[in-house]
């Protein structure tokens, strides 16, 4: 199952090639936020093509086929396309993911930059790759000695928008400076160190399962944004599931978490 993985990552990722920097037609989903492409569509039908030919008894639960429930015990969860918006703006910010989760717990997860052609891979209990070479994330780096990421969509829940920006405030005074792609990237970035950390107000479980395992295993942690375990219950209703999320090494999440303008009042 890894090497499926792995190769069908990449699969997907020479199909995103073939779309990107050509014109594409960005359809609106829930939002103005939120936009899918015909990259999208076909990324994600030639992953669900290669599992369902390699994995028949498998469940699938993707963005945009929804779930297909087959009573397994595995799940493969994908986003085909993580950061369309970039992507259909001709930046190179995306790329795909996979998770494979047995029972509700991610075992393995896959994450896959066409651009660069880096390919992150962790199992678990078994550490993280980056084109097969292990790495981690510095366990001692500090906040103010880091570039942090901040990532908010479109929402109409004021109140959570307002505690978002009090939090976005406090970074702005206690990091070295804010950057986002809101994406995948800003995650892989923290998971090697590049960033200390980041916080995204808006995710699914096909954005942030496998970067969780990932991260984690690279040394850092993820959790929600009142300082809680993340847990995911599979299920047709695990996709409207909306998962605020930070994740950086255990130090600069408490110390973001610490000032709880996040947390539930």
């Amino acid at each position: 199952m890894k090497e499926i993985l792995k190769n069908i990552l990449k699969d997907a990722g020479l199909l995103l090639l073939d779309f990107f920097n050509n014109p594409v037609t960005a359809i609106q989903k829930e939002s103005q936020s939120s936009i899918v492409t015909e990259a999208d569509l076909g990324s994600e039908k030639l992953i669900v093509d290669i599992i369902r030919s390699e994995f028949p008894s498998h469940n699938i639960l993707s963005e945009e086929c929804g779930f297909i429930d087959n009573k397994s015990e595995y799940t493969w969860i994908i986003d085909p396309l993580d950061g369309t918006s970039n992507f259909a703006s001709g930046i190179p910010w995306f790329g795909v993911l996979i998770t494979l989760f047995r029972g509700n717990q991610p075992e393995m997860a896959g994450a896959y930059l066409p651009i660069t052609e880096d390919l992150f891979f962790a199992e678990k209990g078994k550490g993280a790759v980056k084109n097969d070479n292990p790495f981690s994330l510095p366990a001692d780096k500090s906040l103010k000695d880091s570039l942090f990421a901040f990532c908010v969509d479109y929402t109409e829940d004021q109140d959570f928008l307002n505690r978002g920006l009090e939090t976005y405030k406090f970074i702005a005074q206690h990091s070295r400076n804010i950057r986002s792609t809101n994406s995948l990237v800003d995650f892989l970035y923290v998971a090697e160190g590049k960033f200390g950390g980041v916080l995204n107000l808006f995710t699914k479980v096909w954005d942030i399962s496998g970067l969780g395992l990932i991260i984690s295993e690279a040394g850092g942690v993820m959790k929600n944004i009142n300082g809680n375990d993340i847990h995911f219950s599979i299920g047709k209703d695990l996709i409207k599931e909306n998962f605020p999320v930070i994740a950086g090494n255990r130090n600069i999440v408490e110390q973001v978490l610490s000032i709880n303008s996040l947390r539930e009042r």
